[in-house]
C-alpha cells in the first residue's frame, strides 16, 4: 500500500494511492485521526480517538499538540504526563504504531496484516533538522517504509497541480502556498513548469496556528466573562476544546459567534463575528508579512518574484478554512488570486499520495528551507562571525540520489574544536534572524592527546601554533537533515555527529489535560 501521511498538530490525515485517485482515509467514519495521547497513573497509554474518549475521565491526563514540542526537542527530551516521565521520541513512535494499527483495523484503507506500507511523510517547511530526524526515525521505528519526507507546503503544491494545473500560464507560472495548520504556518513559492514543481523559497512561523486562534478567541471571551478568566486548568481545557469546535464551524455567512459556557455554569456567550475576527486579525497579519517577504526575498532564486507573475495564493491546512483568512488575503492581494483547497485539512496528505504515484508523472524539486551554519572566531579570537554552511534555498538532491555534501578545510588554532551550529529562517546583516534554532554544541579534539577523552566540555580550551589540518564534511540528506563528519590530518582521526538538541524534561503537567 502507498499512503501519504500528514502528521498534524491537531489531527493526522492519510490519503492512499488508488488507481489514479487519492481518497482520504476514514477512521470509523471520520476523515482524520486526533493527534492526542492520554496516560493514567498506572502507565497505561492511549492514542488518537481512544485518547480523546478518555480525555475527561478521572485519572487521565491528555497531551495535545505535541507536534509543537518537536522543534525544540532532542532524542532525550521528556514529557511529564500523569506523574511519569516519557521520552517524547518514544511517545511519537508509539503514537505512529497505533496509527498503523488503526489503518489496518479501524479504517477503510484496506491494509492487510503483513502488508508493506510505503509512506510519504511531511514536516513543516520551517522545521529544524532535529525535528526532521525525530519524525523520520519515529515513522521508521513504527514500521512504515518511508520513501520520502517532504515539506508540507511542497506536498500541498502537488495537490494543487493535480487539481488546477490549467491555471498556470507562461506569464503566471508561480503559485504561493499558504499553509496554516493547528500549530505552524508555512508559506512557499513554487514555479510550476509542465509536470515539475520547483520550490523557489519558503519561510514560516514555528508557533502560529489554530491553537493560537483558539487562545485569542478565549481571551476575548474571558475579557467579557470573569468566570472564564478564573476557570481552573481542567475547565479551561474543556472551554478551549469547545472554542476550537465553534471556530471550525464558522462559515462565510456566519454573523454571530456562539459558544457554550456550561463548563463554568454560565449562559452561552454570543458576539458579532467581526469581534472574533478583530481578535484574530493580528495573527493573520503575521502570516501576510511572511508572504510579503517571500515575494520580495532578494536571496531567493531569481531575486524574488513580482506579484504579476504569480497565478495565485492557495490556502491549505485545517485553519486555512477560517473565513477571516481568505477575507484578509483578498483585501491585500486581490479577490481573484486567492483560491482555497476543496479539502484544506487533507491537501498535504493528498499531495503526498500524488508524489507516491509514479503514473501521475509529477516531479518536485525541493530546496533547503533554512540557513544552516556555525559561529566561528575571527581576528584571532577578537570577533565572532557566522559562517553559512548551507544557505537557504539551495536545491536538495532528489530522493534516493547522492546527498548534498559541503566541505570546509583549515588549520586548527586550538586544542579543541567547539562548534556552535545554528539554523535560522533568514539572515540580517550576516547574522541569524527570524526563527533561530541553536543546536547542542559539538566538541572535537584537535590535539591527538585528547582523542581518548570522553567529556571534552570540562577540558580547558587553549590556542596552539601548529594545529592539525581539519576537514569538515556536511552531508545534507534529501529530507533536509544534516550530519557533520570532522577529520584531522594527517592522522585521519574522525567523528560523525548527528546534529540534535538534548533538551531537558518538558514539564507540562496539569490536572486533567495538557
Amino acid at each position: 500500500m502507498k499512503v501519504g501521511i500528514d502528521f498534524g498538530t491537531t489531527h493526522t490525515v492519510a490519503a492512499v494511492v488508488d488507481r489514479g485517485n487519492y481518497p482520504v482515509v476514514s477512521f470509523d467514519g471520520v476523515d482524520a485521526w486526533p493527534s492526542v495521547i492520554a496516560a493514567n497513573g498506572s502507565g497505561e497509554l492511549r492514542f488518537g480517538a481512544d485518547a480523546v474518549a478518555v480525555r475527561r475521565e478521572p485519572g487521565w491526563s491528555v497531551l495535545r499538540s505535541f507536534k509543537r514540542l518537536l522543534n525544540d526537542a532532542g532524542p532525550h527530551t521528556e514529557v511529564h504526563l500523569a506523574g511519569r516521565n516519557y521520552r517524547l521520541a518514544e511517545l511519537l513512535t508509539r503514537f505512529l504504531v497505533a496509527l498503523k494499527d488503526e489503518l489496518m483495523h479501524r479504517s477503510n484503507a484496506g491494509l492487510t496484516a503483513g502488508e508493506t506500507v510505503e509512506a510519504a511523510i511531511s514536516v513543516p517547511a520551517n522545521a529544524s533538522s532535529a525535528q526532521r530526524f525525530l519524525t523520520l526515525d519515529a515513522f521508521v521505528a513504527a514500521g512504515f517504509h518511508v520513501v520520502a519526507l517532504l515539506n508540507e507546503p511542497s506536498a500541498a503544491s502537488l495537490e494543487y497541480a493535480h487539481r488546477y494545473r490549467s491555471t498556470i500560464t507562461t506569464t503566471r507560472e508561480h503559485v504561493l502556498i499558504y499553509d496554516l495548520g493547528g500549530g505552524t504556518f508555512d508559506g512557499s513559492l513554487l514555479k510550476m513548469t509542465g509536470h515539475v514543481n520547483d520550490v523557489v523559497t519558503s519561510e514560516g512561523i514555528q508557533r502560529l496556528g489554530g491553537d493560537d486562534f483558539d487562545e485569542a478567541i478565549l481571551e476575548l471571551i474571558a475579557s467579557r466573562m470573569p468566570a472564564v478568566a478564573h476557570a481552573d486548568a481542567t475547565t479551561y481545557d474543556v472551554l478551549r476544546e469547545e472554542c476550537a469546535a465553534r471556530k471550525e464551524a464558522v462559515g462565510p455567512q456566519t454573523r454571530r459567534f456562539l459558544m457554550d459556557l456550561t463548563a463554568v455554569d454560565r449562559p452561552p456567550f454570543s458576539c458579532d463575528i467581526d469581534e472574533v475576527y478583530t481578535a484574530c486579525a493580528p495573527l493573520v497579519d503575521k502570516t501576510i508579512e511572511v508572504l510579503a517577504r517571500i515575494l520580495r526575498d532578494p536571496t531567493a532564486a531569481g531575486g524574488g518574484v513580482a506579484w504579476s507573475k504569480v497565478a495565485g495564493i492557495y490556502l491549505v491546512g485545517g485553519t486555512g478554512s477560517f473565513p477571516l483568512i481568505s477575507r484578509m488575503l483578498r483585501t491585500t492581494f486581490g479577490d481573484k488570486r486567492v483560491k482555497r483547497s476543496p479539502h484544506p485539512f487533507a491537501a498535504t496528505a493528498i499531495g503526498l499520495a500524488v508524489y507516491l504515484n509514479n503514473e501521475a508523472d509529477f516531479e518536485l524539486s525541493e530546496q533547503f528551507s533554512r540557513h544552516f551554519g556555525v559561529f566561528r572566531e575571527a581576528q584571532a579570537g577578537a570577533d565572532v562571525v557566522f559562517d553559512p554552511i548551507v544557505p537557504k534555498d539551495v536545491a536538495l538532491p532528489a530522493d534516493g540520489l547522492t546527498p548534498l555534501i559541503v566541505k570546509r578545510t583549515y588549520r586548527a588554532a586550538h586544542n579543541i574544536g567547539h562548534f556552535r551550529f545554528v539554523e535560522c529562517s533568514r539572515l540580517v546583516n550576516g547574522r541569524p534572524d527570524g526563527d533561530v534554532t541553536p543546536y547542542d554544541p559539538v566538541y572535537f579534539p584537535f590535539d591527538p592527546e585528547l582523542c581518548d577523552r570522553g567529556d571534552l566540555r570540562r577540558q580547558p580550551v587553549g590556542r596552539c601554533d601548529e594545529g592539525p589540518d581539519v576537514e569538515e564534511s556536511y552531508v545534507v540528506a534529501p529530507s533536509g537533515a544534516v550530519e557533520v563528519t570532522l577529520t584531522t590530518q594527517p592522522s585521519g582521526f574522525n567523528r560523525t555527529f548527528r546534529l540534535e538538541r538534548r533538551a531537558g524534561t518538558v514539564v507540562r503537567q496539569r490536572h486533567g489535560a495538557l
